[in-house]
């Protein structure tokens, strides 16, 4: 038999001097491929949203295959059903991570199901792209595989309270809210914006995630008298609040976050959605709109689809578009070490939806601070308010 050659111990070690910094690190880049991952509610409380980030994606991916991918390499995503339940994330996290190998979690729904399937991503390196939450948790406290694109739901509601209670000069503010981290987070938004103006909450009452009767609620906040509620809901808690409340001749001001903010409010909840506000940033891209660009790409959704988009379906749209900037610039070399080298450097302006310009560091992982208000008039989203911090 022919024995092996052995290998100098100083030829090893300039082969693990030399290897690419990060060339351990670039799960799911392949020679022709870059394998993405999600994590959606399809089947939940949040399925609406979910579908539509998910629809979002996939447009975005065709369109970027289409002009030949990144560097190269064509897109692929792979996306798991978490039916809005953090355990269930968890496992998909799992899956996507360990089993389909993927390099980047793109747009993941939910606050409470990011914070499951984090840990499963950090443990082989995997970023948490434009999570789909306003949640501080998303970029805070710091980690390198963390990044960020939305206002969170505390600074959303901490200045959009102030500003409302200041402008409508209303007394009694109160306000319901999701019995689990985003809830919370609105309720501090809350709190801390009446505490800059030497004011407090006046009621507070709280739901369980995924439930539908709010009657218990509305009459604790109607017999506190409030003429102002800050809602800590999605889609039906929203509708429900409101809706029943408008059953009781209870009509106080309401004000949500960006969760808030879907045409799915006022399409399900009808004429008794009208008046409610909320914080946003991307514009809601309606078929008619005036703005040539986004009725130009709402109505190629609408085609490719057969089904209206919605600003859900935009942040899915633009969390893929904007990896793709990053892992443009990052090279073909692509690695986690180039991505997050890229993105540390990374401006994106102000896109066609109207959302801010965001800037990322080596120290932060936000990039966008500001949001401004929305209200439901005649059944449609109206932006009433400039950006604000």
């Amino acid at each position: 038999m022919t024995s092996l050659p052995r290998i100098s111990p100083l030829i090893a070690l300039a082969a693990c001097l030399f290897t690419p910094l990060g060339w351990a690190q670039s799960q799911g880049v392949g020679k022709t491929e870059i394998n993405l991952g999600s994590i959606q509610d399809l089947s939940g409380p949040l399925a609406g949203f979910g579908k539509q980030v998910r629809l979002g994606m996939l447009l975005a991916v065709d369109e970027l295959n289409e002009q030949g991918g990144i560097n190269g390499r064509k897109l692929t995503i792979k996306i798991e059903d978490s039916g809005y339940d953090p355990k269930k994330a968890f496992l998909a996290a799992q899956k996507l991570v360990n089993q389909d190998k993927i390099f980047a979690m793109v747009a993941h729904i939910g606050t409470a199901q990011n914070l499951a399937a984090m840990p499963v991503q950090f443990e082989k390196n995997v970023v948490n792209f434009f999570p789909v939450t306003a949640a501080r948790e998303m970029f805070e406290p710091f980690h390198r595989l963390k990044y960020s694109f939305a206002a969170t739901y505390y600074d959303q509601v901490r200045v959009s309270t102030a500003m409302l209670v200041k402008e409508k000069g209303v007394k009694k503010i109160c306000t319901m809210y999701q019995d689990d981290e985003f809830g919370l987070e609105v309720l501090r938004g809350a709190e801390a914006g009446l505490k800059s103006i030497n004011m407090e909450l006046a009621e507070r009452t709280t739901y369980k995630r995924g439930s539908t009767d709010f009657s218990s609620q509305i009459a604790k906040l109607k017999s506190s008298g409030c003429e102002m509620v800050v809602l800590g809901t999605i889609i039906r808690e929203t509708i429900g609040a409101i809706g029943e409340s408008r059953k009781t001749g209870f009509n106080p001001i309401f004000l949500g976050s960006s969760a808030a903010y879907t045409d799915l409010i006022h399409k399900l909840g009808g004429k008794a959605m009208d008046g409610l506000y909320a914080a946003m940033t991307a514009q809601h891209p309606y078929l008619d709109e005036a703005s040539q660009p986004i009725r130009f790409w709402a109505n190629k959704y609408k085609t490719k689809f057969n089904e209206d988009p919605t600003v859900f379906s935009v942040y899915g749209y633009s969390a893929i578009n904007n990896f793709a900037t990053a892992a443009r610039k990052a090279g073909t070399n692509l690695t986690t070490d180039s991505f997050i080298k890229a993105m540390d450097t990374m401006v994106y302006p102000k896109d066609m939806f109207g959302g801010p310009e965001m800037t990322f560091g080596p120290e932060k992982r936000l990039g966008n601070y500001a949001s401004r208000l929305s209200q439901i008039q005649d059944g449609k989203w109206k932006v009433t308010t400039d950006y604000f911090k």
